[in-house]
C-alpha cells in the first residue's frame, strides 16, 4: 500500500481534504486538484494508483474525462470511481458508460469510501490478462481457443453471446456492467440490441449455470456483475 497513490479530482476544498484525510489514515498517498486540467498534469508525470473522480468540475467536466483516459493506452486500465452529487440513474449508467469502475454519491460515508477503493485496488491486482486463452474464475472456467466453458468442472453448453458475458464478467469481477456496455461485449454473433434482449440473454445464462447462477449479480437500475470469489 505505501507505493499506491490517489489521485483526487474535487473541486470543494472541504471534500478534498475530507477525503485527503481519510485516504491518507489508511496509508494512501494522495495528490489532490481541482480540476481535471490539472490532474493532467500529475498523470503527465506519473500514473496513480487509482482516481476519485468528481463530475461537475470547472472546466472538462468528469465524464469527459473519464472518457478520455480510457483512449489513453497509458491510462485505459487506472481503476476510477467517480464520487459526484448526481444520484440519477442515468447520471450512474452514463458514468459507468464512460468506464468508471465505480460510483460513490454524496453525501458519502468516509468508511464505505475506503472500502471502495481498496475493493478496486484488489480487484486491479487479481485480474487476469485480457489474452489469455484459459481463465478460472470461481466455480468457472471457460477456454477461448476452443469455446468452452465449465461450471465445477462439468461442461456448460452457452450459446456465442453467453460465452461472451461469461467472459466479460470473468475478466472484471465486481465491475459492473450497464446493459449498453453488455451489448458492445457481443457486437457479433448474438447481437442484443434492447435492454430486454440483454435481460432475456443474462436469464438464459443463469439458467445454465444451475446452482451457480447467483455468482451473476443484478445492480438494479444500473446493470449486472460477476460477485467478487
Amino acid at each position: 500500500m505505501a507505493n499506491e497513490t490517489i489521485l483526487l479530482v474535487e473541486d470543494d476544498a472541504d471534500i478534498r481534504e475530507l477525503v485527503r484525510y481519510n485516504m491518507e489514515r489508511e496509508g494512501y498517498k494522495v495528490v489532490a486538484n481541482a480540476s481535471a486540467e490539472e490532474a493532467k498534469s500529475v498523470i503527465a508525470k506519473r500514473i496513480p494508483s487509482l482516481i476519485l473522480l468528481d463530475l461537475m468540475l470547472p472546466g472538462m467536466d468528469g465524464f469527459s474525462f473519464c472518457r478520455e483516459l480510457r483512449k489513453d493506452e497509458r491510462t485505459a486500465k487506472i481503476p476510477v470511481i467517480m464520487v459526484t452529487a448526481r444520484v440519477e440513474d442515468a447520471d450512474i449508467v452514463a458514468g459507468l458508460e464512460v468506464g468508471a469502475d465505480d460510483y460513490v454519491t454524496k453525501p458519502f460515508s468516509a468508511r464505505v469510501l475506503v472500502a471502495r477503493v481498496k475493493t478496486a485496488l484488489r480487484r486491479r491486482e487479481v485480474e487476469p490478462e485480457d489474452t489469455a486463452d484459459t481463465l478460472i474464475r470461481g466455480p468457472f472456467e471457460i477456454d477461448r481457443t476452443h469455446h468452452v466453458a465449465k461450471t465445477k468442472g462439468k461442461p456448460v453448453a452457452l450459446t456465442v453471446g453467453e460465452f461472451k458475458v461469461l467472459d466479460l464478467f470473468m475478466r472484471r469481477p465486481g465491475v459492473v456492467f450497464s446493459r449498453y456496455q453488455i451489448v458492445d461485449a457481443i457486437h457479433d454473433g448474438e447481437h442484443a440490441s434492447t435492454d430486454r434482449a440483454v435481460d432475456v440473454l443474462i436469464v438464459g445464462l443463469r439458467k445454465k449455470l444451475g446452482g451457480c447462477s447467483d455468482w451473476i449479480e443484478t445492480i438494479r437500475g444500473v446493470g449486472y456483475c460477476m460477485r467478487l470469489p
